[in-house]
């Protein structure tokens, strides 16, 4: 609201707000209000940039983000009361949402904010006249179990999910879905904890396992599946910004594998997401700190960094730690704390002190703000050698050899010195020769070693802490107050605060049951990679400006089971599985799209597209491509020429690899920032230049062209057409059945079957009579007669035409 709330008030405008309330808010009824779900997001999203926690731009001294204060909603100045409970006529605030003055309408048409449509108006004066009470903002609070509610049909709801749930689809008359198909179960549950599609053989073990118990054992087999671990930690790329690249001006290589492999591991090996975080945050601060947590600091250098000479130093340094804080607030606060960089945040109670007392705690390395030049595997100090014993030893062993042979030729070099006889001098020139040679060699076997030893970027502590102060505006050489390192005031407080804080302690601020945000910030997420949307649909920032709990008690529920469980990520990803919620069909009645198009009340099970690396790693995997080979090197699939030379200031030329290692799993496809893969991020993968919590899913005819032309994929067709073609099953209708159930984990009914024999015979023709364009598909492979090549030709085809199917691409 741009205009102040008490600015210019003549007492005619008084008599006529108390006199003359507009009387069609009233027709609409509105049975129970909730603060936190109905009034909150309306002051949010109308009142709180002019009204709310900033103290910088806040209007007429009036704050509607609280009640208590001298600028609370239920303060009087000047005779006037914003917010009076149990009366809407002596309620400022109502006059000014309601009336047909637009001099005095709120807000106002400069904010560019819509006026309150009278729904929301008849929820704003039930509030007001039932008192107008406040509550503290849920997700600032600590989450407590909920009593478990009353259902109509509780053989629906034996787990406390299912129970939560249908309590509310009772509540709005909508009945659950049944249980979907045992097909579809284990093909969503397969993609879903592996990233990979069933193949036929485990799709005919599941259907013949009868027993009660096979569903959790197959969810129990799949959680132990080493691709388990790769699918999870791709999210969380995503979300940290893990790149392969600087990201700034030339982009140069930088190597992060390690905290990649690191990632992996660590949801592979279960750890506990409290360490998980530790690790991450202060893994540098441990005691005798373990390679992993020392890796896994490296999440505070994943930020982007700027070349020499681009910025000023100072200014980099001073950015790249408002990154770090970011990253963090982001991450593990699900909050837009990069808001108060500036200033106090508009709409969270997040002051600009709050923001540059977190500051402080990652304000204290000695890390270069920007590269220098081009060092090698784009590693800038401080960064840990990860060799293993074996390594360690060799090059010990060379070091060792190193020094006796440098001090043998110096010993040597002394004895030619002083020695007069001309022959003697000779010999031992040429004895200097060979010790000289001998340690060149070790040098190189060392060099040579060195290089294989893998390196990363970690977080590492200086000894005496850096000065803090707030930025005035932001702006890096305006120095305001003096902070220290802190935790903001809204939340529970820090145990040891001040410049003795340590990272460490913030690390355990954060997995403390007390803090109301991590673990719910986090459920929330794992909730999100299973149904496609969060119980919080914005999971990217759960504030004020996120939208509310489609589920507040289920969230609060699984929050607390979460902690209580040791935060034990598998037995969350588990619990959620199992749930009846979980394993309802997708298939949606007239009554239920109707009532609910985006399916925010679970009457069905969720349905939407696959993201990118699972449709690619679906697509190499059903036709026989997919290398499985883990960790290590990012590899570059071959992509269009000129892609790299298009980025501005482009840094290196690309080059694609060589061999099986270009059918490797998306998540180890080379990232490069300014120019990410575009098989990718035509499918909306993120450039990872920030952290990103949830993906867009957008739907373009670029994404068609891609997957139907794109080289990898007419090859990935050609294999599995070959392999159909191979099979033993030697009449066409088992072959068409193969290659569909390989695809989309479903047999074809009899009309697909036409379908597709009639396109099979139909392609088979054409191909017959234009040799030229089968040659052009099988280029490369002895495959024999014109025939047999426009037999290939035609099943490449129809593969690349089932690949591009809905039920192939959507995750159901």
């Amino acid at each position: 609201m741009i205009q102040p709330f008490l600015a210019r008030f003549p007492l005619v405008i008084f008599s006529y707000s108390f006199g003359c309330i507009p009387s069609q808010a009233t027709t609409y009824a509105v049975d129970e209000v909730s603060f936190n779900q109905d009034v909150f997001p309306i002051l949010s999203d109308r009142c709180f940039a002019c009204h709310g926690p900033d103290s910088h731009d806040r209007k007429a001294k009036l704050r509607l983000d609280q009640a208590g204060g001298v600028d609370g909603a239920y303060r009087t100045l000047e005779g006037v009361t914003a917010i009076k409970p149990g009366s809407i006529k002596d309620s400022e605030l109502w006059y000014r949402i309601t009336t047909d003055d637009d001099d005095d309408l709120m807000p106002p048409a400069k904010s560019h904010k819509k006026p309150l449509s009278k729904e929301e108006q008849a929820i704003i004066r039930s509030w007001i006249e039932a008192g107008a009470p406040y509550e503290r903002f849920w997700a600032f609070v600590p989450a407590k179990k909920p009593d478990m509610p009353k259902v109509k049909d509780s053989s629906l709801s034996k787990l406390p999910i299912d129970r939560l749930v249908l309590a509310k689809l009772d509540s709005l008359n909508l009945q659950p879905s049944p249980e979907a198909d045992k097909r579809t179960l284990i093909r969503r549950v397969s993609f879903d904890l592996t990233g990979l599609p069933p193949t036929p053989e485990e799709i005919k073990a599941f259907l013949a396992d009868d027993r009660p118990e096979a569903y959790e054992a197959l969810v129990d087999r799949l959680l132990t599946k080493k691709q388990y671990g790769e699918h999870i930690a791709r999210y969380w790329l995503d979300l940290v910004r893990f790149a392969d690249t600087n990201g700034m001006h030339k982009d140069f290589y930088r190597n992060f594998i390690a905290y990649r492999d690191w990632v992996i591991r660590a949801f592979n090996e279960n750890l506990g997401y409290d360490d998980f975080v530790r690790y991450q945050l202060a893994g540098d601060l441990f005691p005798n700190a373990t390679s992993d947590q020392l890796v896994a600091s490296g999440f505070n250098r994943l930020h982007l960094i700027i070349d020499r000479g681009t910025a000023l130093p100072e200014e980099s340094f001073f950015k790249n730690v408002v990154d770090r804080v970011t990253a963090v607030g982001t991450t593990f606060m699900g909050m837009t704390v990069h808001c108060a960089t500036c200033h106090d945040h508009k709409y969270d109670p997040l002051t600009q002190k709050d923001f540059y007392s977190l500051f402080a705690f990652f304000n204290n390395i000695d890390a270069a703000p920007e590269t220098g030049g081009r060092p090698r595997d784009g590693l800038q100090p401080p960064f840990l050698a990860l060799s293993t014993p074996e390594q360690s030893k060799n090059l010990q062993q060379f070091i060792k050899q190193l020094a006796e042979s440098d001090k043998a030729i110096k010993e040597l070099k002394k004895r030619i010195a002083g020695e007069k006889e001309a022959n003697k001098k000779k010999v031992l020139s040429q004895d200097l020769k060979n010790l000289t040679g001998q340690y060149n060699a070790i040098k190189g076997k060392r060099d040579r070693l060195d290089r294989e030893i893998p390196r990363a970027m970690v977080m590492r502590e200086r000894e005496q802490v850096r000065p803090t102060h707030v930025r005035i505006r932001g702006e890096y050489d305006a120095p305001g107050e003096l902070v220290t390192r802190n935790t903001p005031e809204f939340l529970p407080a820090l145990k040891k605060a001040g410049e003795t804080a340590t990272r460490m302690d913030l690390a355990d601020w954060f997995v403390q049951p007390s803090n109301p945000l991590t673990a719910r910030v986090a459920v929330n997420r794992f909730w999100q990679q299973f149904f496609g949307v969060g119980l919080v649909k914005t999971s990217e920032d759960i504030g004020a400006q996120g939208e509310v709990p489609s589920h507040p008690e289920l969230l609060d529920h699984l929050t607390v089971s979460f902690i209580e469980s040791g935060w034990d990520v598998k037995a969350l990803i588990k619990q959620i599985l199992l749930s009846r919620t979980y394993r309802q069909s997708s298939v949606s009645r007239r009554e239920q799209f109707t009532k609910d198009p985006e399916n925010r009340n679970l009457a069905r099970g969720s349905r939407f597209r696959m993201d990118a690396e699972m449709i690619r790693d679906h697509i190499l995997a059903t036709s026989g491509l997919l290398v499985n080979t883990m960790y290590g090197k990012s590899v570059k699939p071959p992509q269009p020429d000129g892609l790299w030379k298009s980025v501005t200031m482009i840094g290196e030329r690309f080059r694609a690899d060589a061999g099986d290692a270009i059918y490797r799993r998306s998540l180890y496809t080379y990232w490069k920032r300014g120019m990410p893969p575009p098989q990718m991020t035509i499918l909306n993968a993120p450039i990872r230049d920030a952290c990103v919590a949830r993906r867009e899913r957008t739907n373009t005819p670029t994404q068609a062209l891609l997957l139907l032309n794109e080289g990898e994929y007419i090859k990935a067709a050609r294999s599995l057409a070959q392999k159909a073609l191979e099979a033993e099953a030697t009449d066409e209708s088992k072959r068409l059945v193969l290659v569909y159930e390989t695809v989309t984990s479903k047999l074809p009914d009899e009309k697909e079957r036409k379908v597709l024999s009639d396109l099979t015979r139909n392609l088979q023709k054409n191909y017959l009579e234009q040799p030229v364009l089968s040659d052009a598909i099988c280029q490369g492979l002895n495959v024999g007669d014109a025939e047999q090549k426009a037999q290939l030709a035609a099943w490449t085809v129809l593969v690349n035409a089932l690949y591009n199917l809905d039920i192939t691409k959507t995750r159901e």
